[in-house]
């Protein structure tokens, strides 16, 4: 099979196709700026070293238990079956919302290119955006779903191109807003206004702007593959027997498709997933620090009101020429194409996994490989129809922007906990055992950064499911489930969830039949180097 190397390319693709750098900023821009002003800058490298403390423990797990690629096998690793559950469960349902949180950025880009695309009235009405954005981001989703069902070799080859797009269209922004900067860098030191009058001041807006940072930083814990192209069969699952695999895990490898994390496919993954997943991050954070950072400072007018509106749309229009910014606009459309694609394959990895497991309901059908196309049919349907249902509700939420990303956001946050916290307990009680030699570790860094992803962890969640009227659009007379809705929804998924788990399937847990019978193949082990 090809080299170390190149499966250590895939996993980094992955990431930066997760992560989409195009697609977080220029979706949530207009949202920092709104609450926070040009000082919201600061919130993105606050928020990457608080990530960063999160990758490093997941690059550590990564290294020891490799075929473990995901918050489910790892959270049931740490911290027992149940808290594998709810690990899987809460990132399951993350990544759903995710998908319609992702699918919403059309609205905040094709209009602006064309008033073509704005379907639902003129755009100006209370409800309009929000209205027409459920309608553009359900369409995504419809495509996405087909492409996701037609096989992995379609797929491959739009993420691959896609990809290669977003990378060039961020690296050659970034040198034109070079070229027109009109500020200089104190500009981001500005607060314009914002905070005052609040009980912490500035620190109150910065902390409601770090939403904006925080919905981009995230996706490296399911490292959603590119997936690659297989021949007819190749995607049908390996039949083995229950409790193969590292100690603490009961559901069985297979497929390429069938994994929840492209580390799994690397030839040497305990060496090479943890580098590719820390260079995604750094280099998704280097990108999109410094396109943040030109925009602010090539902006004509710091004081339009167009920017904490239409966001890095409106400086990319406003700075460039009509031709080059409409050009950079469709670049951003092609990577939240390929950025949903890329959250709703990781979705179907989870449910498929979880399935595996037996650990949900239709589990036999949730975790069959569809003979022909070699991808899992049902969970990409499954998704895809939750996805839209989450627009569909919010169709008439004026506040839908900031309202789902901040759901997906704390619940990816929430199910990260099911593994860092575990992972403190196992090092405070003295159980946490180093990998071997050669591999990722953190050495005595270890107690310290695990403890500060954890802490981070907590503190952004508390923080964005504060109960603010303007972030998650209560309005006069400020009835209280608008405010609460992110807590409120977190709640429901978790104690629901966790209930259902209790009563009907806690028994039921392990390998479903079809995985289960019928083995032919020798117990499997972690993957080798070729």
């Amino acid at each position: 099979m090809g080299s170390s190397h190149t499966g250590d390319s895939h996993t980094f693709a992955a990431g930066i196709g997760y992560i989409s750098i195009l697609t977080g900023t220029f979706q949530l821009f207009y949202f920092g700026v709104e609450f926070a002003g040009p000082g919201y800058w600061w919130s993105w490298p606050m928020v990457f070293l608080g990530q960063l403390m999160v990758a490093l423990c997941f690059c550590e797990l990564a290294a020891r238990c490799p075929v473990a690629g995901s918050v489910h096998n790892w959270a049931k690793t740490l911290g027992g079956p149940h808290i594998g559950w709810l690990g899987g469960w809460m990132m399951v349902t993350a990544t759903m919302v995710s998908l319609s949180a992702v699918a919403l950025a059309y609205q905040v880009t094709l209009p602006q290119i064309s008033e073509f695309f704005q379907f639902v009235g003129t755009g100006t009405g209370r409800t309009d955006a929000a209205a027409n954005a459920v309608l553009l981001g359900s369409v995504l989703i419809v495509l996405t779903t087909l492409v996701n069902v037609y096989g992995v070799g379609l797929m491959a080859r739009i993420n691959s191109a896609g990809l290669l797009v977003e990378l060039i269209a961020a690296l050659t922004l970034i040198a034109l807003l070079t070229a027109h900067l009109t500020h200089g860098p104190e500009v981001i030191d500005r607060t314009a206004g914002h905070g005052v009058g609040e009980s912490l001041g500035h620190v109150c807006a910065f902390l409601t702007a770090l939403l904006a940072s925080a919905y981009v930083m995230y996706g490296f814990g399911t490292a959603s593959p590119s997936p690659r192209e297989e021949s007819p069969g190749e995607g049908s699952p390996r039949k083995e027997s229950p409790g193969e695999g590292p100690p603490g895990e009961g559901s069985p490898r297979e497929s390429p498709l069938g994994k929840e994390s492209l580390g799994e496919e690397l030839p040497g993954p305990g060496r090479d997933a943890p580098r590719a997943l820390l260079r995604a991050l750094v280099v998704c954070s280097l990108t999109g620090g410094l396109m943040l950072l030109f925009a602010l400072l090539a902006v004509p007018d710091l004081n339009s009101a167009r920017l904490s509106v239409d966001g890095l749309q409106f400086v990319v229009l406003s700075t460039l020429r009509p031709t080059v910014g409409a050009t950079v606009l469709w670049c951003v459309v092609i990577a939240i194409t390929v950025c949903a694609l890329a959250v709703q394959a990781a979705g179907m990895r989870l449910v498929l996994a979880m399935a595996r497991d037996n650990s949900l309901p239709a589990a036999p059908l949730l975790a069959r490989i569809g003979p022909r196309s070699g991808t899992a049919v049902a969970p990409a349907i499954v998704t895809g129809l939750v996805a839209v249902g989450v627009l569909v509700i919010n169709i008439n939420q004026p506040r839908i922007f900031s309202v789902i990303s901040g759901i997906a956001v704390v619940m990816v946050y929430l199910a990260c906990l099911t593994v860092t916290l575990p992972m403190l307990v196992r090092r405070l009680r003295g159980t946490w055992q180093p990998t071997s030699e050669g591999h990722f570790s953190l050495g005595r860094f270890g107690l310290p950064v695990n403890l500060l992803a954890v802490l981070w962890g907590i503190g952004m969640s508390v923080n964005l499911a504060w109960p603010r009227s303007d972030v998650h659009g209560a309005e006069p007379p400020f009835p209280w489930y608008p405010r609460w809705g992110v807590l409120l929804f977190a709640a429901v998924v978790a104690a629901g969830g966790f209930t259902y788990y209790w009563l009907v399937r806690r028994e039921r847990t392990g390998a479903v039949e079809a995985h289960r019978s019928g083995a032919t193949d020798p117990p499997s082990t972690a993957p080798t180097a070729t």
